[in-house]
């Protein structure tokens, strides 16, 4: 089931949508459950008849998560209603394999651990929609490096600069919000402290068991290694039932994305303007519709990875606040980050997959970007000018000359060399194959095409690096996992 995709339609229809549903947390609690009862039976806390018996009702069983979300009213999580439902599924293949369901365990650490399987693949979901973007950027850049452009700042033209160099801005950014994602995932730990954070529930059912040699000291180290490797997120080095900063590094990337593109959005939207026109959303059916006028291609794309990327904080500033958890386990702090989680987790990956989309088949208009540029009859390199002749008439001087004949030009609409000429003290300062160099904006882009160059070598090496970092990590986890075994 998806929740108010009409009124949020940035993630309906995505695969965000179905990775964050109902029924994806039921599953990442069942898998929760299931990968405790393996490492509780690889350590011979439970049989492993129990174990099997576990996964098999767990795995058969049909849940009821209307019951469940209404009973979790009663315990103010879903995990106890959750846990009633498992045993009695698992009852009724095995009366004794009953007895070990949620062995130990207290309904946070399963629903920490679902929160973290959860949260591990939407942010996979979410890389991989940042690597597309950050390819198409990639891809822009280099064909626009040398496309002079318009700079603008405070919304008017500044300098000249490329198109290439607004898409390195753009791709530094997503840049920067994939490397966050990737290490905020291959981070994630599961949770493993009982009641109260001391593992004491765990230790005392390995006391009861016969097949178990293990100290206490160690014990409970051993315990969270083998579930984390079942369930495949990272052991923690301790529980961190009021640490909450999983949570806080999960809100952290996820806002460093949400500002990243919402920097894109912003920018496509202004330039995609009838006034300003040097680029357009991709076209297909139905998309940028006016409900009454034919006329209009709204940057529809744009506008709603803005409304995600506003939406998003409000949402992780939840998990932030929630890290402020009295005791060993809050009242309410723990509660209200689930929906919050979940919200920024779906708006982020919608917007991560409209970018993907929007920066593959953004259209360009070189042209006008050209013509733009001549807007302001030469005002856009007064800058250049300034510095030209500031050795000559001296800094204070030159900006107060330039700036009575750029505002001449504005206010008579005539261009800047117009009234340069009819400024003694600047017409004698050039000759006039000077004076229009000077005034050529394309002659004036500074370092952006090697701008373009540093963004495109740090695209090539962090693809690279994830690569090896992926493999890396891999083999890693296949080494502990062998050696555990």
């Amino acid at each position: 089931m998806t929740e108010n995709t009409i009124l949020n339609p940035i993630y309906a229809g995505r695969p965000i949508a179905l990775l964050t549903s109902d029924s994806a947390w039921l599953d990442a609690m069942l898998e929760a459950e299931i990968g405790l009862a393996a490492a509780q039976a690889q350590l011979g806390i439970i049989p492993t008849a129990a174990r099997i018996d576990i996964e098999t009702g767990a795995r058969a069983h049909h849940f009821d998560l209307g019951r469940i979300a209404v009973a979790a009213q009663g315990a103010a999580n879903p995990v106890v209603a959750f846990v009633d439902e498992l045993t009695t599924a698992v009852a009724a293949i095995d009366a004794d394999s009953a007895n070990y369901v949620h062995r130990g365990a207290t309904s946070q650490d399963i629903l920490d651990t679902a929160a973290m399987l959860i949260a591990s693949r939407a942010l996979q979901l979410i890389v991989e929609d940042l690597t597309d973007t950050a390819r198409s950027l990639a891809q822009l850049a280099r064909a626009h490096r040398t496309t002079p452009a318009a700079a603008r700042t405070l919304a008017m033209h500044a300098v000249p600069t490329t198109f290439g160099a607004k898409c390195a801005t753009w791709l530094a950014g997503v840049l920067h919000a994939r490397t966050r994602c990737i290490r905020v995932r291959e981070s994630l730990p599961v949770q493993l402290g009982g009641a109260a954070g001391t593992l004491a529930s765990y230790l005392q059912a390995a006391d009861q068991s016969p097949a178990t040699d293990y100290n206490h000291d160690t014990l409970w180290v051993h315990l969270t290694n083998h579930y984390a490797d079942a369930v495949e997120l990272r052991p923690a080095p301790m529980p961190w039932h009021t640490t909450r900063t999983p949570l806080a590094d999960i809100a952290a990337a996820l806002n460093v994305t949400a500002g990243a593109l919402g920097k894109i959005a912003v920018d496509v939207i202004s330039l995609a303007r009838t006034e300003v026109a040097e680029v357009r959303e991709p076209a297909a059916p139905g998309r940028g519709a006016s409900s009454t006028m034919p006329q209009k291609r709204n940057p529809a794309m744009s506008a709603l990875i803005r409304a995600a990327a506003t939406q998003i904080p409000s949402h992780t500033a939840v998990l932030f606040t929630s890290m402020v958890a009295e005791d060993e386990r809050p009242a309410g702090a723990w509660h209200a980050e689930w929906d919050s989680l979940r919200c920024a987790l779906r708006l982020a990956g919608g917007a991560t997959a409209t970018a993907a989309e929007l920066t593959a088949g953004l259209e360009t208009d070189p042209d006008q970007m050209a013509r733009n540029l001549e807007m302001t009859g030469g005002q856009i390199v007064t800058e250049r000018l300034s510095a030209a002749l500031a050795t000559h008439l001296g800094k204070k001087t030159t900006k107060e000359l330039l700036t009575r004949a750029a505002f001449a030009a504005q206010r008579n609409r005539t261009s800047l060399d117009h009234e340069i000429l009819a400024t003694p003290d600047l017409r004698d300062a050039w000759s006039d194959t000077q004076l229009r160099e000077l005034l050529d904006p394309t002659h004036y882009l500074g370092a952006a095409p090697f701008i373009v160059d540093r963004a495109l070598e740090l695209f090539a090496n962090s693809s690279a690096a994830h690569q090896i970092a992926t493999q890396a990590s891999v083999t890693e986890h296949d080494g502990a996992v062998a050696a555990r075994a």
